[in-house]
């Protein structure tokens, strides 16, 4: 039951590009924003779409097949835990930040790319 204690697991569409970085000490990151779609009807039987965004970071090798193969637009499924950070702003305002830390991914279809994809984890 340990490994229930912080697991995110979600199915949605690449907002933009993943943003890679590369450091110093030779670690890299892959940082993207991904979009879940929720559809209901409201109490007038009228359908209601609803978008929600989440923050997305892999390091490692996660990081490397995400620079690879992921772009705006890509269906993908992934796995992780979520954490909360703050910060102090150049304003000194304190600022809260929640991101899903992957752990594992499949890669879905591309939009617009009828091709299968090529690796998963």
């Amino acid at each position: 039951m340990n490994s229930l204690r912080n697991k995110v697991q979600l199915i949605g569409n690449l907002g933009q590009d993943p943003e890679i970085r590369d450091f110093e000490n030779g670690k890299i990151s892959a940082r993207f924003s991904l979009a879940t779609t929720d559809s209901y009807r409201d109490a007038n039987g009228e359908k209601v779409t609803e978008t929600q965004w989440h923050n997305i970071v892999a390091w490692g090798n996660l990081a490397k097949i995400i620079e690879k193969y992921l772009f705006k637009g890509s269906e993908v499924a992934v796995e992780g835990k979520l954490t909360h950070r703050s910060y102090d702003d150049k304003e000194g305002i304190k600022r809260y930040y929640t991101e899903v830390v992957l752990n594992d991914m499949v890669m879905l279809r591309g939009k617009g790319n009828d091709k299968e994809p090529e690796d998963t984890l």
